[in-house]
């Protein structure tokens, strides 16, 4: 038979419960919740299956509040460092600085080459996918012609903008505002 789990506080259900209810943060507050539940007299099955948790997450859960008290319950993840970044702060001043150049094969800037030129810059392989997030870090989006239809005769295009009435690309009435 299992142990049973119990909530060491002198904290009513209630007053759990109110935690629970003032809890912004998503994680703490579902860890109010199990502990409240489980304040109630629910087994670790019964809480684990109303929260979406396992009952052994239920149980860690019980452990480290009985343990630590509050701030065992709460969200470690928030406190994690995170990876560095790429590029350090002078890099992405250099990158901003080449972005407002043309790149070396005379094209426009896209989230490959900006990803070759952090290659080069840092020794090491990089994602072409962060070349896009730097570009958007840095305020820039990729400028592309605009498509051109395979078909389109350039004559006949420049005949219609001389000869059309202003507004004849679009059937009378289909334009927003017009009635």
């Amino acid at each position: 038979m299992a142990k049973r789990v119990e909530v060491k506080t002198e904290l009513t259900a209630e007053e759990l419960r109110e935690r629970y209810r003032k809890a912004s943060e998503p994680v703490e507050r579902t860890h109010w919740h199990i502990l409240w539940l489980m304040k109630e007299g629910h087994t670790p099955d019964e809480v684990a299956e109303r929260v979406g948790y396992t009952a052994r997450w239920v149980r860690t859960i019980v452990g480290r509040y009985n343990r630590q008290g509050a701030q065992g319950i709460s969200n470690h993840r928030l406190t994690l460092p995170g990876a560095k970044p790429l590029l350090t702060r002078e890099h992405q001043h250099e990158l901003d600085e080449a972005l407002q150049e043309r790149p070396d094969d005379d094209g426009l800037w896209s989230g490959p080459k900006v990803a070759r030129w952090i290659q080069d810059k840092i020794g090491r392989r990089v994602d072409p996918r962060r070349g896009w997030d730097y570009l958007q870090r840095l305020g820039y989006t990729t400028r592309v012609p605009r498509p051109q239809h395979a078909k389109a005769d350039p004559e006949t295009q420049q005949a219609f903008k001389k000869t059309a009435p202003r507004g004849a690309s679009h059937p009378a009435g289909t334009c927003a505002g017009q009635d």
